[in-house]
């Protein structure tokens, strides 16, 4: 598995692939802009009415990473998504909330193991709150862009019960995040507040291989005072690492725009 195999290069590029680093600045561009996150750009949309859900089947074992976006006409969005391998095994489950998805939407990334598999998305919202949702395989420069947030930075080691916060000032669009461990159970909750613990989107998962299933979000952070909070709510014997990015829009010759990953 490509991605399983750069996280264990990672890892073994250190006597320790656990111990404690701070990040290390650098500047790198993305090869993905954010209309990729679009879910027209994604592949077929669905609609799905609250306490309802919708699967889509992924047989080739050739490709790892699904791309995953759900959004709505501004109203709240529950989810839960999960991944099916084989008839009872769900090796992956994430719960998503957003308070408004139209202006932050659900958008992750989420590997398959290279078998076949089938993502399925439940509404647990209420009736009246609908959802719109798409699922398909990642475009290469989608999986190169979770890979460039790998070498980004030295990442955030997090104990069992810990909890780490990164502030965000108004110039930043979009913030990457991605949590991984060495084999072992991954159960943390990635959060987007602006305010004090007023959250506005929220990330919940559990995996019983951190390595295999990572968690891969994007965060859209509009105007001041965005806050992403990382909470492992595993056992202290269960800690995971944490690599987290910023996306801004810089202006460059020409009138041309382009996306930069800064820490």
């Amino acid at each position: 598995m490509k991605y399983a195999a750069t996280l264990l290069a990672l890892c073994a590029a250190s006597a320790n692939a656990f111990s404690v680093n701070k990040p290390v600045a650098k500047t790198t561009a993305l090869n993905a802009m954010a209309t990729e996150w679009e879910l027209g750009s994604i592949g077929r949309s669905v609609r799905i009415e609250g306490s309802s859900r919708e699967h889509w089947e992924f047989p080739d074992p050739n490709q790892e990473i699904v791309q995953v976006g759900v959004d709505s006409n501004g109203r709240p969005v529950e989810t839960l998504i999960e991944l099916w391998i084989g008839p009872d095994w769900t090796p992956m489950k994430v719960k998503a909330y957003t308070e408004d998805g139209m202006m932050r939407p659900i958008q992750t990334l989420i590997g398959t193991r290279n078998k076949a598999a089938a993502i399925d998305i439940n509404n647990t919202g209420p009736g009246d709150f609908p959802l719109n949702a798409a699922a398909a395989y990642a475009k290469p420069s989608m999986v190169q862009q979770r890979a460039d947030l790998l070498t980004a930075n030295q990442g955030r080691y997090i104990e069992g019960g810990a909890v780490h916060s990164v502030n965000f000032d108004a110039s930043v669009e979009q913030v990457q995040v991605c949590l991984y461990t060495d084999t072992r159970q991954l159960n943390a909750q990635v959060e987007l507040l602006n305010g004090p613990n007023n959250f506005k989107q929220k990330f919940e998962v559990f995996t019983n291989n951190g390595l295999l299933n990572s968690l891969y979000v994007v965060f859209n952070s509009p105007g001041a005072g965005n806050v992403v909070r990382v909470t492992n709510l595993a056992p202290l014997e269960f800690p995971c690492k944490a690599f987290i990015a910023s996306v801004i829009r810089k202006k460059v010759e020409g009138g041309r725009s382009m996306f930069l990953n800064v820490d």
